[in-house]
C-alpha cells in the first residue's frame, strides 16, 4: 500500500492524490462496490415507485400522474445531470411513462382479483362517447342483489364493450369501497390480462436497468 498520494489505490478505488475520505478535487469517488449498492438502490427505487404512482392514478387520477412525474423528474435529473448519462436518462423516462400506462390496469386488476369481491351485476347501457382522441367506452351497470347500486364505469375499470345491455355478468367490487367494479375480459380478449401482465414486467426491467446502467457508467465532475 502506498501513502502520500502517488501512484496508489485507496479504499475508495481513486487514483493518486485522492486525500483521505475517497475525496479527488473537492469529489467523492465511490468504490466499484459501494457504486453498485448505490445504483442498485436507485434501480429498484424507482421502478417501485412509478408502479405505485400507477396504482395510486387508479383511485385518484391527479394524485397518481403528480406522484409518476416527480419520479421521472428525479430520475431524470439524477441520471442525465449528477451522473452524466443523457442516454440512459431519455431511456429511462421513456420506459418510465410507457410503464405507468400498463402497470395501471395490472395494479388495477391484480388488486380485484385478488381482493375484490364476484356481484352479479345487469348491463343497464353501454356508450361509446366518440371523443376527439377516440372511442370512449362507457357502461352503466346495476347490481342484482344487495343494495341494487348503480356504477358508471370507464375504459379504466375494462369497459371496452365486451358487455352489450341487458347481459348479466359478475364483476368485482372493491371490499373499501374505493374503486369502481372491474368488468371482467370478453372471450376474444382471454389473452390481454397476460399481455398487461409480461408487458409491465419488461417495462420495470427496463427502467430499473437504464438506470443501474447509468449509475455505474456515471461520470464523476
Amino acid at each position: 500500500m502506498m501513502f502520500g498520494g502517488t501512484g496508489g489505490m485507496d479504499e475508495f478505488g481513486a487514483a493518486a492524490g485522492v486525500v483521505p475520505g475517497g475525496v479527488v478535487s473537492g469529489k467523492r469517488v465511490l468504490s466499484p462496490a459501494r457504486k453498485a449498492v448505490n445504483s442498485l438502490k436507485w434501480a429498484v427505487a424507482v421502478p417501485v415507485l412509478l408502479l405505485f404512482g400507477a396504482g395510486v392514478a387508479q383511485w385518484v387520477t391527479l394524485l397518481g400522474v403528480v406522484v409518476v412525474l416527480a419520479v421521472v423528474a428525479v430520475a431524470t435529473c439524477l441520471v442525465g445531470g449528477v451522473w452524466h448519462r443523457a442516454g440512459a436518462a431519455t431511456l429511462a423516462a421513456v420506459a418510465g411513462f410507457a410503464l405507468t400506462l400498463f402497470a395501471g390496469p395490472a395494479v388495477y386488476e391484480g388488486y380485484m382479483r385478488t381482493v375484490g369481491e364476484p356481484a352479479d351485476v345487469v348491463v343497464v347501457d353501454v356508450v361509446d362517447l366518440h371523443r376527439k382522441h377516440g372511442a370512449d367506452m362507457m357502461c352503466s351497470i346495476r347490481e342484482l342483489g344487495g343494495e341494487q347500486r348503480t356504477f358508471e364505469v370507464s375504459q379504466m375499470q375494462n369497459c371496452f364493450g365486451q358487455a352489450k345491455k341487458g347481459d348479466q355478468i359478475v364483476v368485482r367490487e372493491d371490499p373499501l369501497g374505493l374503486l369502481d367494479p372491474w368488468l371482467p375480459y370478453g372471450s376474444e380478449d382471454r389473452h390481454t390480462s397476460e399481455i398487461t401482465v409480461v408487458t409491465t414486467i419488461g417495462l420495470t426491467l427496463g427502467v430499473g436497468a437504464s438506470v443501474f446502467y447509468g449509475g455505474q457508467r456515471r461520470r464523476d465532475g
